[in-house]
């Protein structure tokens, strides 16, 4: 019984290191990574808001730089996996061991692995200030062009090793690559069962929504007004029922408002001269709202205005 219990883990773990994780899934334990530092990050911030403004900023890549190694301390040195991993069902494994059973990450692994994240991270962020205000012809300005061409040769390998990441599914960065650590699962994955009619129910709403995504930017509201006016002209919204004059309308065509600085584009309906303005300036071929006419020339209008005293 001893036996038979014991060779269950053992199955379980070979299962779990042999079947391979998704590309997608180990993008996105990044992802969820950096927005929990950013959070926390933020929710430390706050903690001194009311303080002189500018306190932490001297100290600013040291305080991340601590809080990232909290972080380091609680999830990849003690459960070798990282927050995203963890919600993911990821876990490193060290890749250099031979054993087909899962082995986590030695000692010198993690303390690398902290050194080369969240060190490279400070010293990105920190260098900014060591070289700045130094003379020029100063030794320091020599170690910042070898250290900019090391981050640009970084940089390359960088894309060489996501390139072969792709193509492979393995070390999407190059820190993993040169550690030999790799991700997999923490459980063997269970099956995903999905209905042909729920996939194809959910590729027709995604491929729906995408077209309506494309086509409302160019649909013109204005435009589409003014070709229902055109077919139905009893079909015209009611503006403001004040009355500016006999022959003039009542309201600004695009606000329905009380024009102001009251111009016209040559048809028989009045606008403010910011509203026509600015929306002639954003369509280069505005056209009047209620009868499609194509803005040519921008009048002044002077309105006569009656004063009728009620007793």
């Amino acid at each position: 019984m001893d036996e038979a219990g014991g060779a269950g883990p053992s199955a379980e773990d070979s299962s779990s290191v042999s079947t391979p994780v998704l590309r997608v899934s180990q993008l996105d334990a990044f992802e969820l990574d950096a927005a929990l530092e950013q959070l926390l990050w933020s929710q430390f911030y706050q903690c001194f808001q009311h303080l002189r403004p500018g306190l932490l900023t001297p100290f600013e890549p040291e305080l991340k730089a601590l809080l990232q190694l909290l972080l380091w301390r609680f999830t990849v040195y003690s459960k070798s996996a990282t927050v995203g991993q963890a919600l993911l069902n990821i876990r490193y494994k060290n890749d250099l061991s031979q054993a087909q059973r899962y082995r986590p990450m030695s000692h010198q692994q993690k303390l690398w692995f902290a050194l080369c994240t969240v060190g490279e991270k400070w010293l990105k962020e920190r260098s900014h200030g060591l070289f700045l205000n130094r003379p020029a012809d100063s030794h320091v300005h020599k170690v910042r062009r070898i250290l900019a061409a090391l981050g640009g040769l970084a940089k390359v390998a960088s894309l060489l090793n996501f390139l072969y990441f792709l193509q492979w599914g393995r070390f999407p960065t190059l820190t993993e690559r040169l550690l030999g650590v790799r991700a997999v699962f923490t459980r063997p994955p269970g099956p995903r069962d999905m209905g042909f009619q729920h996939a194809t129910r959910e590729l027709l709403w995604h491929g729906f929504a995408e077209f309506l995504i494309f086509l409302f930017p160019l649909v013109s509201i204005r435009r589409l007004r003014a070709a229902v006016h055109t077919l139905l002209p009893w079909a015209e919204i009611k503006g403001d029922s004040r009355s500016l004059g006999a022959c003039l309308p009542a309201a600004c065509a695009i606000c329905s408002e009380w024009p102001t600085m009251p111009h016209t584009i040559g048809c028989e309906h009045v606008f403010c001269y910011y509203c026509v303005k600015s929306h002639a300036i954003a369509e280069m071929c505005f056209s009047c709202p209620k009868c499609g006419l194509e803005l040519k020339a921008l009048e002044s209008l002077k309105m006569q205005i009656e004063m009728t005293e009620f007793h």
